[in-house]
């Protein structure tokens, strides 16, 4: 008998299956085709805005897939590298063949890990317990923990203009029976959409019509180990164009078309990444859309039209590419399409992302109502973990949203739900200028080893970051530098002004102009990783609004700390709005933070809840 059942192989389920097998339980993944396992059936890309912190979150608690998008990435960019560190993000370009079979492979090659080709019609229970799964042969495979990673498959529909097959992304099986039985168990489900561009042959793109955008000319890495290589002269570039007055005019005269004009849509599609005929719809007043030109994989000649999603008829779409700049004469390879999908209500599950109703059960993904590979991978990942942590009689790992995007995700999830697709962004983050790109590592290593997911050789990289970190920022408040002649001199071909009084070259990389590298002549950088210099000036130049921001993060702290114990009974309490009551006890919050950040619970409800608690039980 297995320990874990990973049903679905896509990036939630594979970071599910690695770190529960790597934790030393064995564990199967069932997944309807080996091939596809971690498949990119949208953009081939991974990271962007909060997602790249995601990534490196995950590589910071043990998972894969920052180690596995550097391997295949083919360009890597930082994203607003001009603005402040809060909203910086790393993305590559993906080799879509190479990081789905690189990622197969790594999986066969793990200890404690079967993998099995085949669907799951139902989840197997005893007594109403999880106990397993039964697959559409009939097998029953039995299991002390389910873990459900489905994807966009579970009674999947994929739509072109009228054009309407059960079938899922890639034109794989859907995934039929399961959506039913939890249902029956009382679980909510709804219906989603989200879509895919088309992609054309790239050797018919006349690229000179449009604006190239190549890679940074640094190495740059999502996975803190580094350890690939790769020379920044031979990234392959992206390229920019734009929709024209024609392409308005093809969208808007055939809108009819479309499945979702149409009629034959159910689901509610994504709010941050419409369709192209969506957005002419809802942005009237643009005249133009971006329109990205990217490479799928070095072994295809396909680039990706991001930002073309539609589900207009094939005719449509040929005359919609043609129309834009560079593309005039451009074939289709692969049509754009829509799919629809069922996902759960994610207010019935705990943060830890098991089930409140069915111990044992647990979801990860896009079956939660998410989009995005890097919001699947760190639901697969967190909910593995906690199945690890539940088998072994060890506290649960929920993050706080002071401590990662992933707490903020998850949190979101299970206190808020979700009527489309969510995405995450910076903006839903209230603490983002703690929850940045370069310390990741400093917020969640420890909580990867004391997991066990952290190997001796990383651990012991990341205390010597973190000591080189304190030696830069001790070193500099040490160093003094006096206003005569001599100094100014320096300071002006630095670039900066004078100093009148006596300083620190701590308080000197405050000013806006000084970067630590220019220190040069005072200390010895090179003694000093890159990671470290970086996030060491960060820390120094932000002082201020790191300390307001933990300040306010501590008070939010309290409210976390004061749990709610699952036998309350809200029923009970007398003076709680209504409302409030139907809320507490559907989502059953587990602190009294969580409960503060449920809608239809106000202030007053959670003063009276608070002074309920202390009563009752004294807490």
């Amino acid at each position: 008998m297995y320990k874990i059942i990973v049903i679905g192989g896509g990036h939630a389920g594979s970071e599910a299956c690695l770190a529960s097998a790597r934790l030393g339980h064995k564990t199967l993944l069932v997944t309807g085709n080996i091939d596809l396992i971690a498949s990119m059936p949208c953009n081939p890309s991974v990271g962007g805005p909060a997602k790249g912190i995601v990534v490196r979150e995950i590589d910071a608690l043990g998972g894969e897939m920052a180690k596995n998008a550097d391997k295949t990435q083919i360009q890597m960019r930082l994203l607003n590298i001009s603005k402040g560190p809060a909203v910086r993000a790393l993305r590559a370009q993906s080799d879509k063949v190479l990081y789905s079979s690189t990622m197969k492979e790594t999986i066969l090659n793990q200890d404690n890990l079967d993998v099995k080709e085949a669907y799951v019609k139902h989840l197997y229970l005893e007594e109403n317990q999880i106990k397993g799964i039964i697959l559409e042969s009939g097998e029953i495979i039995k299991s002390e923990t389910v873990i459900l990673t489905t994807g966009t498959y579970m009674e999947a529909k994929v739509l072109l203009g009228s054009d309407v097959r059960n079938e899922g992304p890639m034109k794989q099986k859907a995934s039929n029976g399961l959506s039913e039985q939890l249902r029956s168990l009382g679980f909510k489900t709804t219906r989603l959409k989200t879509g895919t561009p088309p992609r054309v042959d790239t050797s018919t793109i006349d690229f000179s019509q449009t604006e190239i955008h190549e890679g940074d000319k640094v190495i740059r890495h999502f996975s803190f180990d580094k350890s690939r290589v790769y020379d920044v002269e031979k990234q392959w570039p992206c390229h920019l164009t734009y929709t024209s007055k024609e392409t308005h005019d093809v969208i808007m005269n055939n809108l009819h078309k479309s499945s979702m004009y149409g009629g034959e849509v159910e689901g509610v599609g994504p709010r941050y990444c419409p369709s192209i005929e969506d957005k002419y719809v809802r942005f009237k007043d643009k005249p133009r859309h971006q329109i990205f030109l990217e490479p799928e994989s070095t072994s295809l000649n396909e680039t990706y039209v991001q930002g073309l999603s539609t589900s207009m008829p094939k005719d449509v779409q040929k005359k919609m590419i043609q129309s834009l700049p560079g593309l005039k004469q451009a074939k289709i390879i692969k049509y754009g399409y829509a799919i629809e999908y069922d996902a759960i209500d994610p207010r019935v599950l705990y943060p830890t992302l098991e089930s409140k109703d069915y111990q044992n059960l647990y979801f990860g993904g896009q079956v939660n109502g998410t989009s995005g590979y890097e919001e699947a991978a760190c639901q697969g990942l967190m909910a593995s973990i906690n199945a690890v942590m539940k088998l072994e009689d060890k506290e649960p790992l929920i993050l706080k949203r002071n401590e990662a995007y992933i707490g903020v995700l998850i949190d979101d999830l299970v206190t808020k739900g979700v009527k489309d697709p969510y995405r995450l962004l910076t903006s839903r983050a209230e603490y983002r200028l703690l929850l940045r790109h370069d310390n990741a590592d400093i917020r969640l290593r420890e909580h990867g080893r004391r997991i066990g997911l952290l190997d001796d050789k990383v651990y012991r990289e990341y205390k010597k970051k973190q000591q080189q970190i304190i030696e830069i920022k001790e070193t500099l408040e040490i160093y003094d530098l006096y206003p005569n002649e001599k100094t100014n001199k320096r300071l002006n071909k630095l670039g900066t002004t004078d100093i009148n009084n006596k300083t620190t070259l701590y308080k000197l990389l405050r000013r806006p102009e000084i970067s630590i590298e220019l220190f040069t002549e005072f200390l010895e950088l090179d003694k000093y990783s890159e990671d470290a210099l970086e996030q060491a000036e960060i820390d120094i130049k932000y002082e201020g609004y790191i300390k307001k921001a933990k300040k306010q993060a501590k008070k939010m702290l309290k409210m976390e700390d004061h749990r709610i114990p699952r036998d309350i009974d809200y029923n009970k309490i007398h003076n709680l709005a209504l409302e409030a009551k139907e809320k507490l006890k559907q989502i059953k919050p587990l602190t009294i933070g969580q409960a503060s950040r449920i809608s239809g619970v106000n202030p007053a409800d959670v003063s009276i809840l608070v002074v309920y608690l202390k009563g009752k039980y004294n807490s």
